[in-house]
């Protein structure tokens, strides 16, 4: 057997093992991002159905909870291993993407509302969960990037 083929199986595991930080991390992104989930639907849904809010501020107040929720669980659970430049920056450019992932949100509930004059419970809940896949997908790009990204020295 040649030392190439005796390798391979030692590089496979070594390969493996690169995975696990990011597989973890993106899991536990997932289940923040479920719970941020959770807390912007059904703070929604009860402004919205139950309290009788407007459709926007409705998505509006629930998302600033959540993305409160958010940091916190980010900062300290999903991205405990990357030390920060400096957490007053960070917070700071956290909320203010939040706030694009927010309109981003926001922007898909009103297209539903408002354009497609879509006003029924299922409907605001597919704009809500439409924005919400948006947002998050913008918000785990940019908090890799700028947010949770290693201190330069």
């Amino acid at each position: 057997m040649s030392t190439l083929q005796r390798s391979r199986p030692v590089e496979t595991v070594r390969a493996a093992r690169d995975y696990r930080p990011f597989v973890r991390e993106l899991l536990s992104f997932g289940v923040v991002g479920c719970l941020g989930t959770v807390i912007t639907i059904g703070g929604a849904n009860v402004l919205r159905h139950l309290l009788g809010g407007s459709p926007l501020m409705s998505v509006v107040i629930p998302t600033v909870a959540s993305t409160l929720t958010s940091y916190l669980l980010n900062r300290y659970w999903t991205f405990r291993d990357e030390e920060s430049a400096a957490s007053g920056r960070e917070f700071l450019i956290f909320f203010g993407l939040n706030g694009i992932g927010m309109l981003i949100q926001v922007l898909c509930t009103g297209f539903t509302y408002y354009t497609l004059g879509l006003h029924g419970g299922i409907s605001y809940n597919m704009g809500l969960l439409g924005g919400l896949a948006l947002g998050s997908a913008f918000r785990y790009w940019s908090y890799k990037k700028w947010v949770f990204s290693p201190a330069t020295a």
